[in-house]
């Protein structure tokens, strides 16, 4: 038994017994019932039935551009906050840090649901506009976090060379900075696009079910639906997976060649 501790490999098991009863069985299950009907034979009908449906369509796209819109305000207003933090200068980044974790701490739920009574405390409309801010409000700190990390562990030196070299500190910011804060920054986007371009209770809070969301359609799919709906929320749920991983794959790509490339500059 103390031989079977004292090797490395062993520790792996509990890890690998999770891998595959909670990651790849599920995904094993969504792709049978997404390419099967009610009575367990093999079609396509469940993924015809979606590109048919201008409604299922229309609920996509539009989750799509509402993941890409807060991902966007999340980057832009968390970007700078990371670089903040991330300044050797700056006194007080474990402060601003906790200010952004203490959110953090309390279910997203509650948090969604402070947010419409604070809409209902200043008369504001619930809506797009609601649901965007509470999004970000939610995802805002899987985007900082990311960014503070990659930046915080970058090389000072890189910057006292640009210095020498005479470069300005846009000149600074924009050959060695941002190149190597890619990482952290792609990081940051999966961690905030993901989640949001699926997500359903958030918007049904912050708008009122006016506003459906994809996450929604496969929610219903799943729990209004019954089991006769399994195979089309199965379809829809195999439909955002490959979009979601070819979305990270070629992003990852992207990014690693833009950090190489901040790199040699």
């Amino acid at each position: 038994m103390m031989k079977v501790f004292q090797n490395r490999r062993s520790w792996a098991w509990p890890y690998i017994v999770f891998l595959v009863l909670l990651v790849i069985l599920p995904l094993v299950l969504i792709g049978i019932y997404a390419f099967t009907d009610i009575e367990g034979h093999f079609t396509l009908r469940n993924f015809i039935q979606f590109f048919h449906k201008t409604e299922a369509v229309n609920t996509f796209i539009y989750s799509i551009a509402i993941a890409l819109i807060t991902t966007i305000i999340c980057l832009l207003l968390g970007y700078p906050a990371a670089y903040v933090m991330a300044m050797r200068s700056f006194r007080t980044p474990a402060v601003m840090a906790l200010l952004f974790i203490l959110p953090m701490w309390i279910n997203f739920l509650l948090r969604t649901i402070a947010t419409v009574e604070l809409f209902h405390m200043f008369n504001l409309p619930l809506g797009e506009g609601a649901l965007l801010f509470g999004m970000s409000y939610d995802f805002l700190p899987f985007m900082i976090y990311p960014i503070y990390n990659t930046l915080q562990k970058m090389d000072v030196s890189l910057l006292e060379a640009a210095k020498d070299l005479g470069a300005t500190r846009w000149q600074t910011f924009v050959k060695v900075v941002l190149p190597l804060s890619m990482p952290g920054i792609y990081s940051g986007i999966v961690m905030v696009f993901m989640p949001t371009v699926s997500t359903f209770a958030i918007s049904e809070l912050l708008t009122h079910n006016k506003i459906t969301l994809f996450g929604s359609l496969i929610q219903r799919s799943f729990g209004e639906g019954g089991i006769l709906m399994w195979n089309y929320g199965a379809a829809l749920s195999l439909i955002m997976l490959v979009i979601i991983g070819a979305t990270s794959f070629f992003g990852q790509n992207d990014t690693e060649t833009e950090s190489q490339k901040g790199g040699l500059l």
